[in-house]
């Protein structure tokens, strides 16, 4: 058993306090878990009735509280605890649920609190003063040297299923988003439930990039972008964020009637240094628009890579001139070829109207067809 702080180590008589005290609520252990379990249902919100989670809370709570009270009634050493097998997975089962690990962690302390509430009253019928006071503080040592090891492995078990069930549930989304890109139209209900994004609706498609390659955390900053962009554009519910790459990300906006993506978002900008560039369509209706509009996005985003790279942060398909770039960009040499035939009916005009439109018509069209398009970064 754990040392106290008063002195060398608990006595025979104070083990077999301990042992006591151990035994008198082992009897009782249905009660006692029951009590427990209402007192944490009610305290940590997080769980929000959940009757699943409430029946692997008292799971737990009751392979918790019998491998103490048998630590207590056999002197079991800190080393040789064994973690209850309904501890672990209600630690996944949080996490797989998106509950905080606080509220797992939380647990822990008020099950803690309540089990030396009851302990002591336990303790204080059966023992002389003397005799409780010593075997209580062997008590309160046991119990918490074992809410401290048990909490470091159900967080840690936590915090791996959480990573494993994040992981796999952005894979599934990245896929059933492929999968409707192309086409896929089978059970819609089934994607917009794990999605959480609604394909019915008024969207804006989103296609976000980073330039920086040194920027570690280039998807977060740009779904924190995207997040701010959908509020400013007044969307009821969160973007549908996707990772295309580790440089570039899909997104999908809810708007309302009346909002457009289009030029008045010149001036808007996300307030971190690198920012990601924001290439976004029209504004679409339902699934078929949940595809155009993602397949304007794109092609906005060649628009700006053409270049020396986006001058704003935000580039809109509804700005002036933007759609027939982002149709003419999809084949260069087909738009060059018709920009010299164009220039050259131009120059034949020119004999017989040498100024006004057609003069500066050449002269635009010959600087265009002559120059390449500065290379992809």
């Amino acid at each position: 058993m754990p040392l106290t702080e008063d002195g060398p180590g608990p006595t025979t008589d104070d083990l077999a306090g301990v042992a006591v005290i151990g035994a008198e609520l082992n009897d009782d252990l249905a009660a006692l878990v029951g009590g427990m379990r209402t007192e944490l249902a009610g305290r940590i919100s997080e769980l929000d009735g959940d009757p699943v989670l409430l029946e692997l809370l008292g799971a737990s709570i009751e392979g918790n509280v019998d491998t103490i009270l048998h630590a207590l009634q056999h002197h079991i050493e800190p080393d040789r605890f064994e973690p209850p097998t309904a501890a672990y997975e209600y630690a996944r089962r949080l996490a797989q649920r998106g509950v905080p690990v606080n509220a797992l962690v939380r647990a822990y302390r008020l099950g803690q609190q309540f089990l030396l509430q009851r302990a002591f009253e336990v303790g204080s019928r059966l023992l002389e003063p003397v005799q409780l006071a010593r075997s209580y503080a062997v008590v309160v040592d046991t119990v918490f040297a074992y809410i401290d090891w048990i909490s470091q492995r159900v967080v840690t078990v936590y915090e791996n299923e959480r990573e494993a069930w994040l992981a796999n549930q952005r894979n599934e989304r990245e896929s059933r988003v492929r999968s409707l890109l192309a086409g896929d139209l089978r059970d819609l209900d089934g994607a917009e439930r794990l999605l959480g994004y609604r394909l019915s609706g008024r969207h804006v498609a989103a296609v976000s990039w980073l330039s920086d390659a040194a920027t570690s955390d280039q998807l977060t900053r740009s779904g924190r972008a995207l997040r701010m962009l959908a509020r400013h554009l007044g969307s009821p519910q969160a973007p549908l964020v996707v990772g295309q790459d580790e440089n570039t990300t899909w997104a999908w906006i809810q708007v309302p009637a009346g909002v457009t993506a289009s030029a008045h978002l010149a001036t808007w900008s996300f307030d971190q240094t690198p920012a990601p560039a924001i290439a976004l369509s029209s504004v679409h209706e339902g699934l078929d628009g949940f595809r155009v509009g993602h397949e304007e996005a794109l092609r906005v985003q060649r628009v700006a890579l053409l270049g020396d790279g986006p001058r704003r942060q935000v580039l809109s398909h509804d700005e002036p001139g933007t759609a027939l770039a982002t149709l003419l960009s999809a084949d260069i040499e087909a738009t060059r070829h018709f920009v010299r035939r164009v220039c050259s009916a131009a120059s034949r005009s020119r004999a017989r109207r040498p100024s006004g439109i057609a003069g500066r018509c050449t002269c635009s069209c010959a600087t265009t067809a002559r120059t390449p398009p500065r290379p992809r970064r």
